[in-house]
Formats: C-alpha cells, structure tokens, sequence
C-alpha cells in the first residue's frame, strides 16, 4: 500500500475572489420635480452660549492686560551709541552699563533694540536703556 491511499490527497478548496459590490445608480429628480425644503434655523444650546461667553470675556482679559501691561515693561531709554570696529555686544553693554552685570546688561540692550542675537556690526546706533 502506498502513502496516498492513507491520506486524503483531494485537492483543497479554491477560493473564487470576490467582486466589490459597485454603488446602484440613483435617479436624482430634476427640474420641477426638485422639492426645496425650508432650512431648520440654527439653535444655539445652553452650553454653547456659555462657550461663546467664556471665550469672548477670556479674549477680552488677555487683551485687556495686554495693553495695559505694554507701557510698563517699556525701557526707558537713556542715550544711543554707536558700536565700533571689533566692538561685541559684551564690551558694549560692559562700558555703556558699568553698574550692572554684564549678561543683565546684554539682555537689556538686547531688549532695548529689538535684538534676538548678540550679533552687532560696526557703525550700528544701538539704544542704551537706564540702569535704574
């Protein structure tokens, strides 16, 4: 007797791929057959008036303290100078602001003109703000 006869040597199932099932055509009525519903109003719900209050009076607070609190965070500016040849920001900040520490000295200078660096070239008018 051989191995085939002992084992079921019948070939399995195939599988038949199956198509994806294509969207129906639907008749869409035209011309005066078209019925034209009335639009639902919008209702605004309990929460979303709260929503929109919160955030209205939320912007209005940022706004407020915006512009109250730019005045006073402005330097008060005390003379200009103008950067020499091989002159840094430090050596400028350490002759123009001797009472102050250098990096404070920097970071008011920095803030002072608008820098978001400490690169300065020569010829350069820079603000110098009060030390006080």
């Amino acid at each position: 007797m051989s191995a085939a006869v002992a084992w079921d040597v019948a070939p399995a199932p195939v599988r038949m791929p199956v198509r994806p099932v294509r969207p129906q055509l639907v008749s869409v009525p035209t011309g005066e057959d078209v019925v034209i519903r009335p639009a639902v109003p919008l209702r605004l719900t309990r929460a979303g008036r709260l929503a929109i209050t919160v955030s209205v009076a939320v912007a209005a607070v940022v706004l407020a303290i915006s512009l109250l609190s730019g005045g006073a965070s402005a330097a008060v500016i005390e003379h200009s100078t103008t950067v020499q040849t091989g002159q840094t920001l430090s050596e400028v900040a350490a002759a123009q602001l001797p009472q102050l520490p250098v990096t404070e000295a920097v970071a008011r200078i920095q803030v002072a003109n608008d820098l978001t660096g400490s690169d300065v070239h020569a010829g350069q008018t820079l603000l110098i703000p009060a030390a006080g």
